[in-house]
């Protein structure tokens, strides 16, 4: 079930979801608005591979900067990081969806990675890009997106409780962390 503006307001008032800092006025029917935080990272251009796997790669290559907005030229991708940290219990799942007045210059919130786990806490790294032809300016404290929040049965294994959390607690945009996987045996063919 997808709670609504009442259902919201009650539980994060009553500490079951918790959201820091927490204004009232970003509550929408079926949605909490979230702002943009100030931290950005980026990888700059090159042609060294990303392999998942390696964490040199993932990490090599990367720029970021804390500042009161930037400007994404079209066709280029960033992290950045939620104003808000929240908390989810055991039983309430999120999602976050890009805001349609955002979309409609172009900016995408989320690739793929847009689904947030019962136990999880910390920032959200946003998976931003622009498909404008023209580039766009985001700036720190702008509403950015909104989380849905869902009920579901309560997880016996919350995210916080795993011993693989690897994105627990992030307080700023954080980097892949997929080469804390194991690589997967067989036989894997370049293309």
């Amino acid at each position: 079930m997808i709670l609504v503006d009442w259902q919201i307001k009650d539980r994060i008032e009553r500490g079951f979801i918790k959201i820091d800092p927490y204004d009232p006025k970003f509550v929408q029917p079926n949605s909490l608005d979230i702002r943009l935080g100030d931290h950005f990272v980026w990888y700059e251009e090159g042609t060294q591979v990303i392999d998942p796997y390696e964490q040199s790669t993932i990490t090599s290559q990367v720029s970021e900067k804390h500042a009161e907005y930037i400007d994404i030229p079209p066709g280029m991708f960033i992290l950045a990081e939620t104003f808000e940290q929240i908390e989810l219990p055991d039983n309430i799942v999120a999602t976050i969806e890009g805001k349609s007045s955002i979309a409609r210059l172009g900016i995408a919130l989320h690739q793929t990675g847009g689904w947030i786990d019962a136990g999880f806490r910390g920032t959200i790294t946003l998976e931003i890009s622009n498909a404008n032809q023209r580039p766009v300016r985001l700036y720190a404290k702008m509403p950015i997106g909104q989380l849905v929040f869902y009920t579901t049965e309560r997880a016996e294994f919350p995210y916080g409780s795993k011993g693989d959390a690897k994105y627990l607690d992030q307080k700023q945009a954080t980097l892949s962390r997929y080469h804390r996987n194991p690589k997967m045996d067989g036989n894997r063919k370049s293309l």
